[in-house]
């Protein structure tokens, strides 16, 4: 029997996008010749806030996720709630470039928000016996 399916899965795709948004920087670093910093380049700023804020929300997810699992509160609607909330964030860093799919930031921000908050009061549920 394998331990926290969806969990691992997620995790996975996590350092997927975290890899894919790492390669997004680097190919502006090359294309500019910045090695250290942002060095005033605006698209760089924003890919490297895009990866940061990705990093900054996606252990939460993953550890609300991992609770849940292992509560034995999971299934078919948690792993659902985990690829929104990736496809959010590949939206979100898209978005960040403020292009043609600009709306994708604030899509992927509110995906972002609204899975924490979702997983936060299951997992408080979970906790206090009502799910």
């Amino acid at each position: 029997m394998m331990l926290l399916p969806t969990t691992l899965s997620l995790a996975a795709a996590a350092a997927i996008i975290n890899l894919w948004l790492s390669v997004r920087c680097g190919q502006v670093r090359g294309k500019a010749g910045i090695s250290i910093g942002t060095g005033g380049n605006e698209l760089l700023e924003r890919r490297m806030r895009a990866q940061l804020n990705f990093v900054e929300n996606t252990p939460w997810v993953l550890l609300l996720i991992a609770g849940i699992e292992l509560a034995g509160k999971g299934g078919q609607w948690l792993a659902i709630v985990g690829a929104v909330y990736m496809l959010g964030r590949v939206g979100h860093g898209i978005g960040m470039d403020g292009a043609s799919f600009a709306k994708g930031r604030m899509i992927g921000t509110l995906i972002t928000m609204l899975a924490q908050l979702g997983l936060a009061i299951v997992a408080v549920l979970v906790v206090l016996g009502h799910m």
